[in-house]
């Protein structure tokens, strides 16, 4: 698979690209966790089918140290036990973040409910923002088709973005 155009090469998506990088430096900054920034950018690239997103965020996981195992199960966190209940909270709002045209309410009281009782106010800010940037990024790499597969670890932070 080819991408079907070089955002990557492109001036004015270059521009972009630092400004949106910019903006995410700011949730890497949080005091959310960063393996549940990890996981909630998994399970929403899975949700969207991008590849290029799954292969940067499973190996950025690998490299900090994250399982196999946890990373496999992702994809089927809600039959799984290796995971704690605030990041079962997280991937909950992920997936309903992600899927807001699947339901009338978009995130439900449920899951709110959770979130609230595991993380403070700037770590749910952090959450919120993530699942927004994680879903652009999403929408950005399937438009153009970016493959996967090429990815290494740390190649988004050594970018000159």
């Amino acid at each position: 698979m080819t991408a079907r155009f070089p955002l990557f090469e492109n001036e004015l998506a270059t521009r972009f690209a630092k400004r949106f990088f910019g903006a995410a430096q700011v949730i890497l900054q949080s005091s959310l966790p960063s393996v549940t920034q990890e996981l909630v950018s998994l399970r929403a690239s899975q949700i969207n089918g991008c590849g290029h997103c799954v292969d940067m965020h499973t190996k950025e996981a690998t490299a900090a140290g994250e399982s196999v195992t946890r990373l496999h199960l992702v994809a089927t966190w809600r039959e799984s036990t290796v995971f704690t209940e605030a990041e079962r909270a997280a991937l909950a709002l992920a997936e309903e973040g992600t899927r807001l045209a699947d339901a009338h309410q978009g995130v439900s009281d449920a899951t709110w409910e959770q979130v609230r009782a595991h993380y403070d106010d700037d770590q749910i800010a952090a959450l919120v923002c993530q699942i927004a940037v994680i879903n652009a990024a999403n929408r950005l790499a399937v438009i153009v088709r970016q493959p996967g597969g090429s990815y290494q670890a740390g190649m988004l932070a050594s970018a000159d973005l």
